[in-house]
């Protein structure tokens, strides 16, 4: 029997890891499994763990104020140091591009673990952006034995970067698994979160705006919401509903420039079950997410993206989303454009996701099942 470690710690990488979680544990003939978090950010995991139902078998509870790369990326090696020798896993899974993921698979290295990287081969090229979380990406790839890419051009990444082509499997991205198996829990028992934001809403236009990159702080964060003033004043029977996250730095901004506009309301962050309902209730999206970039689409909802680099370019490709960086002008100009004119907006809500048929999970399984000891 194969030996399972899933190590996550943000509730991004916990909504991707858990369609993994239970297809591991629906093989349990051929796999015992455990699950690692390092609690990165704490309450907004939580919430996912809750609705996914998923009970930690180790739970390092690192997250503290003010917490630095620093600190947290050594908390995160020396606490996995018990873990790892107390379980002995076979095979360690770690995802996408969190400090957590960089961390935890430097330790499983150490460790003498195979290191799966979920999410793999996704570049920007760019170390300072997104920071840094493209440098964790790139480490972990260095450290990992097997690579599951969501698409052929992370596939392509990973060659160009001398990776041997059969330890990499392309399975679509598990966000995908995630949204489509949740979507239709949350429409048949929607929460009491949803019915208040149901009331507020009634039939009004809604854009849904999340925020929160490093890299946007500062003026980047002053031109994001003066844009967004703009858009709410454009249209006065519309909302702007903004998931406000809960670093000081977006906090501050937000608070100051957005607070006192009618149609723009600022609610805390949603658990995840809340935020796909709102989503699946949006007309369009404006983010600097990586997860709802690859989400969206297959709500039918065009996304611009608030970034001047994604390590997504498949979606920007096909055109389900639309890089528009902080520039002012540029945000409010999109939006608007998507909002007023229903062709444009019919033709990109139509397009095709890239990113996968809700199978990932069952394909990374299997190939871990049939590998030869």
């Amino acid at each position: 029997m194969k030996k399972i470690l899933l190590i996550f710690g943000t509730r991004p990488e916990a909504i991707k890891m858990a369609p993994l979680v239970k297809e591991f544990k629906n093989n349990n003939k051929f796999f015992q499994t455990k699950v690692c978090v390092t609690a990165q950010h704490r309450e907004m995991l939580d919430q996912v763990l809750s609705f996914f139902d998923i009970n930690p078998d180790y739970d390092l509870n690192l997250m503290k104020p003010n917490q630095t790369l620093y600190s947290v990326t050594s908390s995160i090696i020396e606490s996995l140091k018990f873990v790892l020798e107390e379980f002995n896993p076979d095979y360690v899974f770690v995802h996408g591009d969190t400090t957590t993921t960089m961390a935890a698979s430097i330790a499983s290295f150490y460790s003498g673990s195979k290191v799966c990287h979920i999410e793999a081969g996704l570049r920007t090229y760019n170390k300072l952006s997104p920071f840094p979380e493209e440098i964790n990406r790139q480490v972990t790839s260095r450290i990992s034995d097997f690579h599951f890419a969501p698409t052929q051009k992370s596939k392509n990444n990973l060659l160009k970067e001398n990776i041997k082509e059969e330890s990499i499997l392309i399975t679509g991205n598990t966000v995908i698994d995630a949204l489509l198996q949740s979507i239709k829990k949350v429409e048949k028992r929607p929460s009491k979160r949803v019915s208040d934001l149901k009331s507020v809403i009634g039939n009004k236009e809604v854009i849904l705006v999340t925020g929160h990159r490093r890299e946007n702080h500062g003026d980047g964060f002053e031109r994001i919401c003066l844009a967004l003033k703009k858009i709410a004043e454009d249209d006065s029977s519309r909302l702007i509903i903004y998931p406000v996250h809960l670093n000081p730095k977006v906090q501050e901004p937000v608070n100051r420039i957005l607070s006192h506009s009618k149609n723009i309301i600022l609610i805390k962050p949603l658990a995840y079950q809340d935020f796909i309902w709102l989503m699946n209730r949006s007309k369009i999206i404006i983010t600097d997410s990586g997860g709802v970039q690859e989400e969206a689409p297959s709500l039918g909802k065009p996304v611009l993206v608030m970034r001047d680099t994604t390590e997504r370019p498949e979606a920007v490709e096909v055109g389900t989303v639309l890089l528009v960086g902080t520039d002012e002008e540029l945000i409010v100009s999109k939006a608007l454009d998507l909002l007023n004119n229903n062709e444009n907006f019919e033709k990109m809500s139509k397009l095709h996701n890239p990113y996968g048929d809700g199978k990932a999970s069952k394909k990374i399984v299997n190939f871990i099942k049939n590998i030869k000891e």
